[in-house]
């Protein structure tokens, strides 16, 4: 994943990030956008070498590239540097606890980009602003559901409108369960095989009952009822329950939801008067935990039923 559609301020990195000090910060500081979710070590670069350099991304220095400019003259190390910061790329962080050269810091007012220090191990800082990076810049869709947690599963329910949704994930939350969003679900793909939901900022931790109206699920139910984001581990598509067709009752074949390009387990529960979702989806979330963790109730009886025809059993 290369580039995005989407793009993240700066300043809103820098502030997740933590531990990271400006020693300068450019005029357009505040409106620096990324764009992309790589990072560079200029350590070609600081030898001459800019074939290929993109300059949309941020720049790290550490012990490597600080060790290499310690063997250079104060002369050298100006040009080196000057030939960097002739680029107009988002900033430079000094990483490792290492103290900048003066002629970093120099070079950095003089042509107006913005310089950081950090005494985190430039891997750690690396890791932490890809994995930012990715959150803000992930492909994402929005959609009409209810997302809630159960026992550590990440529950995404869909269906028509009035299908009972929400009034579902009402008595999931007096269960001890949390509710991420209703009515609108923001999903990112954060990693090519994960998905995470989240509510939109304006409507999160409120939820529409019909013949109530909007509640605050933080003020009434209090912190433990709700989440701000989770992994989506699964998909449950609420629909009226229809006489006369065929609902699988072993669960044998797999069923599977594609959103952004992963692939979810899926479950469709048939909704009637007298049938208690939220227990089915308690269950359906400890099924689906126990099928990630290589265990399979349906196999298992289909296997022991092969088995008992094979030894003429029945």
């Amino acid at each position: 994943m290369q580039s995005s559609n989407y793009s993240v301020k700066l300043k809103t990195i820098v502030e997740e990030l933590k531990k990271i000090t400006p020693l300068h910060l450019s005029r357009d500081y505040e409106s620096i956008l990324l764009t992309t979710v790589n990072i560079n070590r200029p350590a070609l670069q600081l030898t001459g070498y800019y074939d290929y350099f993109d300059n949309r991304r941020p720049q790290l220095i550490g012990r490597v590239e600080s060790a290499y400019l310690g063997k250079l003259t104060p002369e050298e190390r100006y040009v080196a540097f000057e030939r960097l910061f002739e680029h107009e790329f988002p900033c430079l962080i000094v990483c490792h606890g290492v103290e900048p050269y003066p002629e970093c810091i120099a070079l950095a007012e003089k042509y107006d980009r913005c310089l950081f220090v950090s005494p985190i191990d430039t891997s750690d800082v690396v890791a932490r602003i890809i994995q930012r990076l990715h959150w803000h810049l992930a492909p994402r869709i929005t959609i009409h559901g209810v997302l809630v947690e159960i026992y550590g599963e990440g529950v995404l329910l869909m269906g028509d409108s009035g299908i009972g949704k929400s009034e579902t994930a009402l008595e999931l939350i007096k269960r001890g369960h949390r509710l991420i969003a209703d009515d609108a679900v923001e999903i990112k793909q954060v990693e090519t095989d994960r998905l995470e939901g989240s509510a939109p900022e304006l409507i999160r931790y409120y939820m529409e009952l019909r013949g109530i109206g909007v509640i605050n699920v933080r003020r009434i139910y209090g912190f433990g009822a709700i989440k701000s984001e989770t992994n989506i581990d699964m998909v449950v598509k609420l629909e009226p329950w229809e006489q006369g067709k065929f609902y699988d009752r072993l669960g044998i074949e797999d069923e599977t939801e594609t959103i952004l390009n992963v692939e979810l387990p899926s479950l469709t529960i048939p909704v009637r008067p007298g049938r208690n979702l939220a227990v089915i989806l308690e269950l359906a979330a400890m099924n689906n935990r126990q099928k990630k963790m290589g265990y399979n109730a349906a196999l298992e009886l289909a296997e022991a039923h092969d088995k008992a025809i094979d030894n003429n059993l029945f």
